[in-house]
């Protein structure tokens, strides 16, 4: 072919030096935050609220254009953060319109390296391993692209996912980089612990080049979902023989919509999309998410920590496929149990409880306004509660009448971080279907019962109505 792995990822590697990369960053992202940081000067002369709001979407859509640009451009980690700064509860809604279309659009592998990548990790050619192999990626994210095949005397189709060579190193200097403007805008702006949160992000996507690991992840997921329900509420891919190694992994082929494209399938179908129908299938769909994750999370502690809409695929009846098992996390048993009390105090309106449970988490906080107790309630809604408040379409966390204005985050667990995103990722698919609901709320009964089997919760200390009590002891004492 011409050329090998090694003299492709030199190739690659010399076409993005770290210190041209890093130049590339920097200019972009201050360009970035200081247009904001100026525009806010000048919006404060504008004494017309509509007006005002009108020069805020103007200052909105051209810095996604710029945004858009950077983590298009530059793709490797900044495709992650497109992936989280798109949602629709979080960012503004000209980002979300911007950014959402760059899920799965990293530039793909050519053809010739998949190949010569798919050979050395399998030791044999693939016409030996395949009988049919479409070169034409099914998505191309940031680490890895995915093939639709077909193994050697099988009859179903397969899904081979296979690392881009050379594409760790680009992101790990991407995370250096963040890190360090995370300093600065903790240091100079926003009051919250963004340092401790990349550095929890490297360690994650760190594990993200080894597929044998997240093969392992998969497989541990699914068992304990299928163990713990009668149903289980997501599907997880099975494994493929084999064929698993640091950069292929070959697991089953899934049919489903990709929950960004539900819309079009529903009207594709004839059926209203305000309809009942159509509302009665959303809230199956973010009730088996919320159901899988409660249990992930609060029952065994090791959860996938990256629903985002590119992993979502809806199938048959409204069932969903949870997919891309490299970012997982397992929780330390205190943590577990110290967020299962936070959900308990944000399910019950708990002020006191609440302001406990992040001393307990080890979240570090300093008031910086008059009503500390309540401001902190808020900050752990906005931070572990899907729930938006009562007229609120958009939360703007970092605006000036804020929580996390009126309470600085001085440090925050790195553990925690997978948490924190899951929830934001489930809020942001919870507006994104147009359904304002509480996952504290929902994941309640799961809560008790993790505090309870711990010895930290006593039967008359159950907040559940009495039918699901009974439901839990039944669960409990006759399984």
């Amino acid at each position: 072919m011409g050329i090998d792995i090694k003299e492709f990822q030199e190739k690659l590697s010399s076409g993005f030096r770290p210190w041209q990369r890093s130049f590339q960053f920097w200019v972009r992202a201050v360009d970035i935050y200081t247009g904001y940081k100026v525009f806010q000067v000048r919006v404060n002369f504008e004494k017309d609220v509509e007006k005002a709001e009108a020069m805020w979407e103007r200052q909105h859509e051209h810095a996604a254009d710029k945004v858009y640009s950077m983590c298009s451009d530059m793709g490797g980690f900044f495709l992650k953060i497109a992936q989280i700064l798109g949602k629709p509860d979080l960012a503004p809604a000209a980002w979300v319109r911007k950014l959402v279309t760059l899920c799965d659009q990293a530039p793909a592998t050519p053809s010739n390296m998949v190949q010569l990548v798919l050979e050395n990790e399998l030791g044999k050619s693939v016409d030996e391993i395949f009988e049919h192999f479409k070169w034409d990626p099914i998505g191309s994210a940031s680490i890895a692209q995915v093939h639709r095949a077909r193994l050697k005397g099988d009859k179903k189709d397969v899904v081979v996912k296979v690392q881009h060579p050379g594409v760790q190193d680009l992101m790990m200097t991407d995370l250096r980089n963040l890190k360090a403007f995370a300093l600065c805008i903790q240091k100079t702006d926003v009051k919250f612990d963004f340092y401790s949160v990349c550095k929890e992000m490297e360690k994650q996507i760190g594990y993200e080049f080894d597929f044998t690991r997240e093969a392992d992840a998969m497989e541990r997921i699914r068992t304990f979902l299928q163990k713990n329900n009668r149903k289980t509420p997501v599907k997880v891919p099975r494994l493929i023989g084999n064929a698993v190694t640091r950069r292929v992994l070959v697991m089953e082929y899934i049919d489903g919509v990709p929950i960004l494209n539900l819309g079009d399938e529903i009207k594709k179908r004839g059926i209203n999309p305000d309809g009942k129908m159509a509302a009665a299938a959303k809230q199956n769909i973010l009730k088996s998410l919320t159901h899988a994750y409660g249990q992930m999370i609060l029952k065994s502690g090791f959860f996938h920590a990256d629903p985002h809409p590119g992993n979502i695929l809806i199938c048959k009846g409204s069932e969903v496929a949870l997919l891309d098992y490299g970012q997982v996390k397992d929780l330390p048993q205190a943590l577990r149990l110290g967020y299962a009390n936070l959900v308990l105090a944000i399910a019950d309106n708990d002020h006191t409880r609440a302001s406990e449970g992040f001393r307990e988490l080890g979240i570090d906080t300093l008031s910086l306004c008059s009503d500390e107790r309540a401001e902190l309630f808020k900050l752990a809604q906005v931070m572990f509660d899907t729930k938006l408040p009562s007229g609120v379409k958009v939360l703007q966390p970092f605006a000036k009448d804020s929580s996390i204005k009126k309470i600085a985050v001085r440090a925050f667990p790195e553990e925690l971080f997978s948490v924190l995103r899951t929830v934001q990722l489930l809020r942001g698919l919870s507006v994104g279907l147009g359904i304002n609901y509480s996952c504290a709320e929902q994941w309640r009964p799961i809560a008790e019962e993790a505090l309870y089997l711990a010895g930290r919760l006593k039967v008359d200390e159950m907040k559940t109505r009495e039918r699901a009590k009974a439901g839990f002891f039944r669960r409990i004492f006759w399984r």
